[in-house]
């Protein structure tokens, strides 16, 4: 598949607000891009007219029972069947910060050890009980490392062990399991190879939860983790805010700056499946 023929829809509602910028992002990349309410979709029921489904940030119905809970059921009661089949042809979904959330509660995500549509883990009220909204951290730049080992096919183009700069801007971030289960799934993800993201230092080194290197107090510091077929990802940092080089915190102090920053290399990761997939 050419990537002009590639169509994206970006699905938006009530509270969505970083839709605009991920609509840039991919129309950079030279493919068409539907930027759409989802009553809108409801009534055209189109869904399977798409190749990529993009659940962007923002506070989805204000976030009003939990983050990402009244869409994720919204989206399920109207496209459960289309979901699947979307899923069964191998078309890839990602959902950015509360679009993760609503991945989470509709059960896509963490998937383990089947997809269910019912919420196997939840991502809550971030553990400094306050909105994070930034870049930096005592180490200059707030960090996310690659621990994929190739599943995910929105990290093609990154190679394992990889630093990255994406901003995060979340009150509700902290990834949890029962207390019981804890070690069970974050045991299977690694064995799946379903963990994408942690939070790191400068270093490289994982801060075991400790703030401010780990904004929200995720488990085992993860802050973005893919389906077991690796096409259905979700992250809380912003890629399209990290698309462009002058999007970046320090473009001010560099020399040259660069045209892009490391948001794009996820976008490019799955364009560049699209396009050889179908």
């Amino acid at each position: 598949m050419k990537k002009q023929s590639i169509n994206a829809c970006i699905l938006r509602t009530a509270g969505t607000n970083c839709d605009l910028e991920t609509e840039n992002a991919l129309l950079d990349l030279g493919i068409q891009v539907s930027r759409i309410h989802i009553k809108e979709l409801i009534k055209k029921n189109n869904l399977l007219d798409y190749n990529l489904l993009v659940l962007p940030g923002g506070f989805s119905y204000s976030d009003y029972v939990r983050a990402g809970a009244i869409w994720a059921k919204e989206i399920i009661s109207h496209f459960k069947k289309d979901i699947n089949l979307f899923l069964d042809e191998g078309r890839p979904i990602i959902g950015i910060c509360n679009g993760f959330q609503v991945l989470v509660e509709t059960g896509l995500l963490p998937d383990i050890p089947n997809l269910s549509f019912s919420p196997q883990a939840t991502v809550t009220t971030n553990a400094s009980s306050r909105f994070e909204c930034r870049w930096v951290s005592n180490d200059d730049f707030l960090y996310i490392k690659n621990v994929n080992k190739g599943k995910c096919v929105f990290t093609k183009k990154i190679d394992s062990g990889s630093l990255l700069k994406m901003p995060i801007a979340h009150g509700e971030g902290r990834i949890s399991f029962l207390k019981d289960k804890e070690q069970k799934y974050i045991t299977k993800l690694e064995e799946n190879d379903q963990l994408v993201f942690r939070f790191v230092d400068k270093n490289g080194d994982f801060p075991n939860q400790k703030y401010p290197v780990n904004p929200n107090g995720s488990i085992y510091d993860i802050t973005g983790i893919c389906n077991d077929d690796g096409t259905v990802f979700g992250l809380m940092p912003h890629p399209e805010r990290a698309y462009y080089g002058w999007q970046l915190p320090d473009w001010t102090r560099m020399e040259n700056v660069p045209i892009y920053g490391d948001g794009k290399l996820l976008f490019d990761s799955v364009v560049d499946y699209i396009s050889k997939k179908f």
